[in-house]
Formats: C-alpha cells, sequence, structure tokens
C-alpha cells in the first residue's frame, strides 16, 4: 500500500447536514476518510438526528486508560477545499508520482501541439443516506449549474492552469472524496502534432483523435495534493507511455512532407496510437466512447497495482490501531443504534479498539465499525482475520462490500463472539475488482462491549 504515502493527510470530507449518527474512529495517515455503509439503503430513518463525531488522540501515560474521547463536531464546518488543475505532458521513464520531465535534446518522439476541450468535472465519494447524489455517476462540480462558460480549451503543451474558473469548487462539500472524474472531448480537427525521429532525422506527424468521441479520466484520491489548502489535480498526458513499443520507422510519409496517423492513412499505427492514448494520462481507471459509439471502461495497471496490495500484505489500514490516528476507521451509529469507542493499551503488547453498544437499534447494521479503501482484486484470493471477544456470547456479522451498490463482492458471514479473544479467520475470492471495498463489523443488535485486535486482510495470491 505505499501508494499512498506521498500524500499523508487528505482532510475529512463531511457533510454538516446529515440523517445520521456518526462516530469516526482515528487511524493511520496513509488513508483519508472514507464512507459509510447505510445497511439496507431502501430504509430511511428520518428521526436520526445530526451528531458527526471524530475520535482524536488523547493518550496518557497510563496504559490502561483509554487514549480517545469522542468529541462532537457537528456545528462544525469543514473549511472549504477549492480545486486546482493543471495540464501539462511528460516525457520521463519513470510513474505518475514524480516529478514531469520536460524534453530532451535526442527525444524519439517530441509533441509540439496538443489541446482538448475539458466539458466536465465530477467528484466520486462515499456519501449518507437519504443524499440525492448516486456515489455511480458522481456529483457534477464543474460546470455550475447556470453557467455561462460550458468548455474550457486546454493546451497539454502549452502547460494550462485552472484555477478562477473552479474557483466556487468546494471538495469536501458532499460525501468522502474517492476519486475526480475530468471529461474531455476532441473538437472536430483534433490531433496531436508531433516529430518522430526516424534514422538521423525528425519527421513530423499528425496524429487524429477522430477515434475518441469523449472520455473521463478518474484519478485516485491520493493523486489529488492538498498541501495549501487546496485540491490540486495534475493531468498529465505521458508521451513514453504513449509511445511505448511503438516503431515509427515504417511510417508512411505523405507528398507534404507529414506522416498522417489517422484511419485512413498508416491506419494500423493509429490502431497501435488509440490502444495506448487514454491510459497514458495515469490516473486510476479512465471511461471512453469510441467513434462508432463502443464504451469503453479499464484500469491503469501501473496505477491499480500500486493501489492494490502484494502477496502476504494487509489490505487494513492500521488493523493494529498502533498508527498516528487519523480517520480510517469509522464507528457508524444509525436505525436506534449508538456506540461509542476507545483504544487501550494493552501492557505495550498491542492496542485493542474498545466498542461499547449501548444502544443495540433495530438491526445487525445499527452500529457499525468499517474500514473502506479496502482494495481487492477479483479471482485473487485472501484471508481476513481479526481477534475479538465481548462482555456477552452472541453472534455479530462481518462483511466485505461495496461503498457504492451496497453489494457483498468479497464474504458475508456470521460469526460467533466469545467472551475470550479468539481468532476469526476467512478466506474469500473478490467477485470484482474495487479499490474502495469496505470491511464491515456490524455489532448492533444488543447492548454489549466488544474487544477487537490486529484486524488483517491479506492477499494470499
Amino acid at each position: 500500500m505505499k501508494f499512498f504515502l506521498p500524500i499523508a493527510t487528505i482532510a475529512a470530507y463531511a457533510i454538516t447536514v446529515l440523517s445520521l449518527t456518526v462516530s469516526f474512529v482515528a487511524c493511520s495517515n496513509d488513508k483519508s476518510v472514507a464512507g459509510i455503509e447505510i445497511g439496507n439503503p431502501e430504509l430511511a430513518d428520518a428521526d436520526t438526528t445530526v451528531n458527526d463525531t471524530t475520535v482524536k488522540d488523547t493518550s496518557v501515560k497510563d496504559t490502561t486508560i483509554k487514549d480517545t474521547t469522542v468529541k462532537d463536531t457537528a456545528t462544525k464546518k469543514q473549511p472549504a477545499l477549492p480545486l486546482v488543475a493543471a495540464f501539462s505532458i511528460d516525457y520521463s521513464d519513470a510513474s505518475s508520482m514524480v516529478f514531469a520531465k520536460k524534453a530532451a535534446q535526442e527525444e524519439p518522439v517530441l509533441l509540439d501541439s496538443f489541446s482538448l476541450m475539458l466539458t466536465q468535472v465530477r467528484s466520486f465519494s462515499s456519501y449518507y443516506t437519504t443524499v440525492s447524489v448516486d456515489p455511480i455517476i458522481g456529483l457534477q462540480l464543474w460546470p455550475y449549474e447556470n453557467g455561462t462558460e460550458e468548455e474550457l480549451e486546454i493546451s497539454f503543451t502549452e502547460g494550462s492552469s485552472i484555477e478562477d474558473p473552479f474557483k466556487d469548487i468546494d471538495l469536501q462539500e458532499e460525501g468522502y472524496l474517492k476519486e475526480m472524474g475530468v471529461s474531455f472531448r476532441p473538437d472536430e480537427t483534433s490531433a496531436i502534432f508531433g516529430r518522430a525521429k526516424i534514422g538521423s532525422k525528425y519527421v513530423p506527424f499528425v496524429y487524429s483523435l477522430s477515434n475518441f468521441q469523449t472520455f473521463m479520466l478518474r484519478y485516485h484520491y491520493s493523486q489529488i495534493d492538498t498541501a495549501g489548502g487546496k485540491g490540486n489535480l495534475s493531468v498529465v498526458f505521458r508521451v513514453k507511455l504513449f509511445t511505448n513499443g511503438i516503431d515509427f520507422s515504417g511510417v508512411e510519409i505523405g507528398e507534404d512532407g507529414v506522416a498522417h496517423i489517422d484511419s485512413v492513412n498508416n491506419s494500423e499505427l493509429w490502431q497501435e496510437l488509440n490502444k495506448q492514448f487514454v491510459a497514458s494520462f495515469q490516473s486510476l481507471r479512465y471511461d471512453y466512447t469510441t467513434a462508432d459509439g463502443s464504451e469503453l471502461s479499464e484500469y491503469v495497471l501501473d496505477i491499480w497495482n500500486g493501489i492494490a496490495a502484494k502477496k502476504g500484505e494487509n489490505t487494513i489500514i492500521n488493523g493494529n490501531f498502533r498508527s498516528p490516528f487519523t480517520t480510517d476507521w469509522i464507528l457508524m451509529n444509525q436505525f436506534g443504534g449508538q456506540a461509542d469507542t476507545s483504544v487501550i493499551d494493552e501492557n505495550g503488547k498491542a492496542r485493542i479498539m474498545n466498542v461499547n453498544v449501548t444502544e443495540g437499534g433495530t438491526h445487525s447494521y445499527s452500529v457499525q465499525l468499517i474500514q473502506e479503501n479496502v482494495a481487492l482484486i477479483e479471482g485473487i484470493r485472501y484471508k481476513c482475520i481479526f481477534t475479538i471477544w465481548s462482555d456477552i456470547e452472541d453472534s455479530i456479522t462481518v462483511r466485505i462490500g461495496s461503498y457504492s451498490t451496497y453489494k457483498t463482492i468479497g464474504f458475508q458471514k456470521h460469526v460467533n463472539v466469545q467472551t475470550t479473544g479468539h481468532s476469526v479467520e476467512i478466506e474469500f475470492v473478490p467477485v470484482a475488482s474495487d479499490p474502495f471495498a469496505r470491511f464491515e463489523l456490524n455489532l448492533g443488535g444488543k447492548e454489549r462491549q466488544f474487544w477487537i485486535k490486529e484486524v488483517q486482510v491479506l492477499r494470499l495470491e
């Protein structure tokens, strides 16, 4: 999970007007705050009141004393996080987390002119229940409703930067941010103009973008820098990824001395470049519509591989509750459930999450301890392991599902919790790839206390 480390603290993306009661349990600074499971999304609990609480670390030297205190922050509005976007090209061989490299004198391919029309900016977030935003289609941030400017021309070769047109965007206004989507369309004559070195000479070329009607790039939240109180989205087109494995030596040059690469001229080369074009922006994933109306969606493999755990790694962040606290763990109270949390130091050997359920509510999911952003790959075996005990022997429901569809994508299992600590182990194979799967311990139903430690979701293959 090292992909998350360069951007350490993304602020909590919170809604100030909710119909739920939520407590946040702070954890490592590898991830931003994630979303919540609402149990059955068809149910509504209009009588629940706002009580958005964040657990803060108040550690003391006495290792047997609780080191977190729940603070009510329901009346406090999160500070606005405006959006700034920069668009550029890069000639480096490295991945998207390094600084962009300008062209050297002997680059095999140079881009001279490359522009697109920016048509839309969207956020994809984990939302609270009863909000009107669909988490699958996201929230349109720009153009603004009734806005006068509907499109912006973006020059990647000149290095466009946008701040003023986005000045009213607040990334913390709706939900917990997971992805940012930026949509483009080529205009009627859009093409990339450049030069390819063939032998000792550079041959000018024109690569037609007519294969693409529209496309959206979806960037993972950890690809968005929040330093300086702004969300800085960097959209970089990586030339060496675009031309990787492409042989220009056999390109046919027109009478005008230019190599035209389109559906008619150099069509095989055009098709090869089409396959690599959208992925070369190095977003987490992308969607696009081709000229014939076909719709495609793909992950960018090297970005996705940086997010997903490697073999033997734990996909759960701060599963031992030892890391400096931010907000990786979330305590959810709803449908009559009420609980609070604390973390106890077990004589310096382990740290234990204590969940005190004071009102069980009407469902097992009336009280939930949750971690989202658990990146899982379809068809790969994983093992979920944790230690748990309670003051009352009874069952709980453990689940790994999707934050956006509420479907189970990993497993759902009833586990009998005893009054002495015991290890729970569940092997599973996800039915879908998801960078934002949600691990849930559903602890509602009756008044009782739980103690939990060493939570892991290990990749076995």
